[in-house]
């Protein structure tokens, strides 16, 4: 058995800090910490209703259907076996053991063996241990929830080898497994003893987990209150007693909470005048992160009118992200035609052989096509509506009749699976193009949130994803992104990264420091916030 231990994160390190020194934007407002953190006090984080701030089937790892959008309130809850950390600019970001102690990655990428910490107990009193671990892992994959992992297990491929490894086996390498940990639900493990004796239905009321804190009260898709853990294997942390999470309906009211002193911060703020003038304001801190994921239009090729490759030539050829990125968000966000953002693993600004903006030929296809219509859908937010509907005026001229539609998340969700969409409007990454919503969640034959069934395809991004070495893993992702644009499955735009808010004595890693979002928003290290004494 030939081993290859942590092997993936020491040899990404150099290009991790090449790619998140490429990101960044601003961050203005009040002045950093005269002091060293200070154990005590309570906050409320606010979180945008549309995303974020709904959790309506609950906060189960394994039942929760919007896990992806709740990363915040999983791991403030559950903690984590690993997380995403970088320097406080955003430089040098790898994933970590936090409650695993270490892993392993042997016979060439198709076994995992994870070493979970000793000692950790949850705050039922029952041990975290491999087989808790095991049986978190094998309800995770049988998840409805888009966060669920994409691993290619091997039959009974997850295993215990003591009481503090688990192992998995894969049916072919995987070596992007540990980086997608931290936006799967496999990250968040559930206490056995709690599932059984609640229930599933209870438990996601009030699930019970090792994490930095335990769960007070749960109002689904409204208010979760959370009280420190006292039994925290982390020593000294969480510094905060009380961390509450509200739901809020959108930026304008959650910066106005803020002002008036409801609450303490804000994940995911994305209305760009708004940005502007919080910065300007300077009562607030505000922190860009490194934008990882590029927007892309995805086309369903799997119906009328995307079927026909013309179709999708016309939509290229019609789109101009540069001119929207310059006219709307004075190049704020910028474009990326490939999977990542500057932020990101492997970012390449360009993709060789893209379809240039040819408004006359996208006309011409039109033209040939006998007229095109479709309709253009995105989940509901500032900058993608504003995105959508600079598309639609780009598309119609060049001949295209738009009708545009925006979502919720979960109705986003019943879309894709009903595959009654004509396009999307959608981000297509990760901090690792493998994890999370990456590309292979937006191009792969078996995910349901694609429009694209392509075999070979599908053999080029899996083989990116089993590639041990970073430099052979860039070169494939270069050439998957070369066969998207030459078979026109779906145009690449801006490389948004949503802002954090955080009142003035608020403090802490990813909320006022910057890492980049391991999916769409920052994964904030909750145990690590705290507040300054008033």
């Amino acid at each position: 058995m030939r081993r290859r231990t942590h092997a993936v994160p020491l040899l990404l390190a150099a290009l991790l800090l090449l790619a998140a020194c490429g990101g960044g934007g601003r961050a203005a407002g009040p002045a950093a910490p005269t002091g060293p953190p200070q154990r005590g006090g309570e906050i409320t984080v606010l979180e945008n209703a549309s995303f974020a701030g709904g959790w309506p089937t609950g906060l189960d790892p394994a039942t929760n259907t919007t896990g992806g959008a709740n990363i915040a309130q999983m791991s403030a809850i559950y903690g984590g076996l690993f997380r995403l950390q970088a320097a406080d600019d955003g430089s040098g970001a790898q994933v970590v053991p936090h409650q695993a102690e270490g892993y392993e990655l042997l016979d060439g990428g198709t076994t995992v063996r994870i070493k979970v910490r000793d000692g950790i107990r949850f705050t039922d009193g029952t041990p975290f241990d491999a087989e808790a671990v095991a049986f978190n892992f094998r309800r995770a994959v049988d998840s409805p929830c888009t966060c669920s992992p994409t691993w290619p297990l091997a039959e009974n491929g997850i295993t215990t080898d003591g009481p503090r490894t688990v192992v998995l086996r894969f049916t072919r390498p995987f070596a992007a497994v540990i980086n997608a940990f931290p936006a799967t639900n496999v990250n968040w493990i559930a206490s056995p003893t709690a599932v059984q004796q609640m229930g599933e239905e209870q438990f996601a009321l009030k699930p019970v987990a090792a994490g930095p804190f335990k769960v007070v009260s749960n109002q689904l898709s409204s208010q979760l209150v959370l009280e420190r853990n006292p039994e925290y294997f982390k020593e000294g942390l969480p510094y905060l007693d009380r961390l509450t999470f509200q739901s809020i309906g959108g930026d304008q009211p959650a910066y106005q909470a803020l002002l008036a002193g409801q609450a303490q911060a804000y994940e995911g703020l994305n209305t760009t005048p708004l940005l502007d003038q919080a910065q300007e304001a300077g009562r607030i801190t505000v922190t860009v992160q490194p934008p990882t994921s590029p927007y892309v239009v995805q086309l369903n090729t799997q119906r009328a009118p995307f079927d026909d490759q013309r179709a999708r030539e016309a939509i290229y050829h019609a789109t101009d992200f540069s001119a929207i990125s310059q006219g709307l968000f004075r190049g704020r966000y910028p474009v990326s035609q490939s999977f990542t953002g500057p932020g990101g693993l492997f970012h390449h600004e360009t993709v060789a052989g893209y379809p240039a903006h040819d408004p006359a030929r996208a006309r011409q296809l039109v033209a040939e096509l006998g007229g095109l219509t479709v309709r253009l859908g995105t989940l509901k937010g500032y900058v993608a509506e504003q995105v959508m509907t600079a598309l639609q005026t780009q598309w119609q001229e060049a001949g295209i009749t738009v009708q545009i539609e925006s979502y919720e998340l979960s109705t986003l969700i019943q879309e894709f699976r009903s595959g009654e969409w004509d396009s999307m409007l959608q981000t297509a990454g990760a901090w690792d193009p493998a994890a999370g919503v990456g590309v292979a969640f937006r191009f792969s034959s078996s995910s349901p949130f694609t429009g694209v069934k392509d075999p070979e395809l599908d053999t080029m991004l899996n083989t990116a994803a089993a590639t041990l070495d970073p430099a052979e893993r860039e070169k494939l992702y270069v050439d998957a992104g070369r066969y998207i644009s030459e078979h026109a499955y779906a145009p690449f735009g801006l490389a948004f990264a949503p802002a954090n808010l955080a009142t003035e004595g608020v403090y802490g890693p990813g909320l006022t420091t910057k890492i980049p979002p391991i999916v769409v928003n920052t994964g904030v290290l909750w145990d690590e916030v705290w507040r300054a004494p008033r």
